[in-house]
């Protein structure tokens, strides 16, 4: 028998290099077979596992892919609060942060500088709230003008912070004139991205509010919706994206 199977005590954490991890377990009633991974930002081992799966197997598991989950844990940016002399990403460019207790407290981007006042300790939470509220701005106007594309209404949109999903689109039942309660959710943390791929997400979300799946039929759409090309835009997100991670909590 392999010997991480004889282990009968594992406990629901794991060591990282140094990093210990809570192990977090979630049943899905449609769940085959086990699914393994790290949170976006590091935080923690999550397996997804069968209804009939036991708990000591999923763990078990874990520690028997170990080698690989410190490899992944090493390729995630390590997370820093931003401070003054910081800078922050914002549309794929880095603002440099400027900040003194004299000036106003809102943020204000001038240049290539985000300049902005009022207690240094709470600074972060502050270029939060502006991030995610020019990320509202510019999802609403990319929405407009996607679904103006499609010949749709517009539907509303609210922002994520979700730690793996980047948009979803649901359907919520409501009446007319509110997109017949369709609503797309978008993370935030795509204000920090480039324009071409905070747009390849929200032209991606619009496309199921016709297309529920991914068929051919969806990718034929969102080809003629999206206005660069979306194999780039994904790359970018594949590639960049647990970076989107590094600031803020």
């Amino acid at each position: 028998m392999i010997d991480w199977l004889k282990k009968s005590a594992l406990e629901p954490e794991i060591d990282l290099g140094g990093a210990t991890l809570p192990i977090v377990l979630r049943r899905h009633p449609t769940a085959k077979r086990l699914t393994l991974r790290l949170a976006p930002d590091g935080s923690e081992v999550r397996i997804t596992l069968p209804q009939w799966a036991r708990s000591a197997e999923a763990i078990a598991f874990a520690h028997a892919r170990r080698d690989w989950l410190v490899e992944q844990h090493a390729r995630i940016p390590q997370r820093r609060s931003p401070g003054p002399g910081d800078s922050l990403r914002y549309r794929g460019e880095e603002l440099a942060i400027a900040w003194d207790a004299h000036n106003p407290r809102r943020p204000v981007k001038e240049g290539s500088m985000i300049t902005l006042g009022g207690p240094q300790s709470g600074l972060e939470g502050r270029l939060r709230r502006w991030l995610e509220s020019e990320a509202l701005a510019l999802f609403t106007a990319d929405i407009a003008d996607y679904t103006r594309a499609a010949a749709l209404d517009p539907v509303p949109v609210a922002l994520s912070r979700a730690q793996r999903r980047w948009g979803s689109c649901s359907d919520g039942g409501g009446g007319k004139g509110q997109g017949n309660g369709k609503r797309i959710r978008l993370n935030w943390r795509l204000i920090q991205a480039p324009d071409f791929v905070r747009r390849s997400v929200v032209a991606h979300e619009v496309t199921h509010l016709v297309h529920f799946d991914h068929s051919p039929a969806f990718h034929a759409l969102l080809g003629d919706l999206y206005e660069d090309d979306i194999a780039v835009a994904d790359r970018w997100l594949k590639q960049n994206g647990r970076s989107l991670y590094a600031h803020f909590g």
